[in-house]
């Protein structure tokens, strides 16, 4: 009995430290999505404002530029994925590498090779691991992103959009990451950034409405060519605020739970040791008449 006491004990303790690790997390993870959310909402106006001006550009100006042009045939597609640097929040990354799997299925279906661009450890713990290329790679301050990473990010991926297919360029650019929808609710995400698909917050006219008229200075293509940049940075900076938000209402929920179960094995083995110590105070009491009753003489 003593020695199944003690190992419920250390049990005890173990959860107990275990329990102060969760709590801390949680708190310090409740406390980071203030300012991530505030981020998130801040930057959310611009990125729409951006889109909607480049879609409908793209949809009222009728020029042929690689913004706004369909390719006839697209043989590349890049796919960015937004993972985290850090685990301990549930189904974060999985849920977007399970959903950039889905992707590249479906792009490999109709005949597109992927090219992908990892953001975060954990997706490239997960290519690594597996041996899977990519091309390139950002590790490191995924829970407070920075602009300079998105404009890197816009650069990198830009380049290969406007690179010839031949040359290793691609044809597509896609983006996956985790939606912030509320603390309890975020949801994987795919958009396609380019080419533009639709227009995003811009009416089409009615009848009796005039196409919005646009001047251009000094041509259509160098405006276009400038916005190109800026719209890619946008979205992406917004997807890795989105992210990053997310990120930490995972990391929340799930050590919540853990500090919940936490206190589950402490109750349970608690009331296993008060079980085990008056089971041990019984035999030692039974022990002790028994040998009280043996001195006794006998008549």
């Amino acid at each position: 009995m003593g020695a199944q006491l003690r190992v419920y004990r250390q049990r005890i303790r173990s959860a107990q430290t275990t329990k102060k690790v969760t709590r801390a997390m949680e708190l310090i993870s409740a406390s980071r999505i203030q300012k991530a959310q505030a981020r998130m909402a801040a930057s959310a106006p611009y990125s729409r404002a951006v889109t909607r001006a480049v879609s409908a550009v793209a949809t009222f100006s009728q020029v042929d530029h690689v913004l706004t042009t369909e390719p006839e045939s697209s043989t590349r597609a890049a796919v960015v994925l937004f993972t985290s640097d850090r685990g301990l929040n549930g189904a974060f990354s999985s849920s977007v590498l399970k959903q950039g799997e889905q992707l590249a299925e479906l792009l490999r279906s109709e005949g597109k090779e992927v090219v992908y661009y990892l953001v975060g450890r954990k997706s490239v713990g997960y290519f690594s691991f597996r041996t899977r290329p990519y091309e390139r790679a950002w590790t490191g301050g995924t829970d407070q992103p920075e602009f300079a990473t998105a404009k890197e990010i816009g650069d990198a991926v830009v380049a290969k959009f406007l690179q010839d297919t031949a040359q290793g360029g691609v044809d597509e650019i896609h983006i996956v990451f985790n939606r912030f929808v509320s603390l309890v609710t975020q949801t994987p995400q795919v958009v396609r950034l380019l080419p533009l698909e639709v227009v995003d917050g811009v009416d089409a006219p009615s009848a009796d409405e005039a196409l919005p008229l646009y001047e251009f200075e000094p041509d259509t293509d160098a405006v276009l060519d400038a916005l190109l940049p800026v719209y890619i940075e946008s979205r992406i900076y917004n997807a890795m605020l989105q992210s990053a938000a997310s990120e930490h209402a995972a990391r929340q929920r799930a050590m919540k739970s853990a500090s919940d179960n936490a206190d589950t094995l402490i109750r349970d083995f608690t009331r296993l040791a008060n079980n085990a110590r008056q089971a041990e105070i019984t035999q030692q009491i039974a022990e002790i008449v028994g040998g009280a009753d043996a001195l006794v003489p006998s008549k």
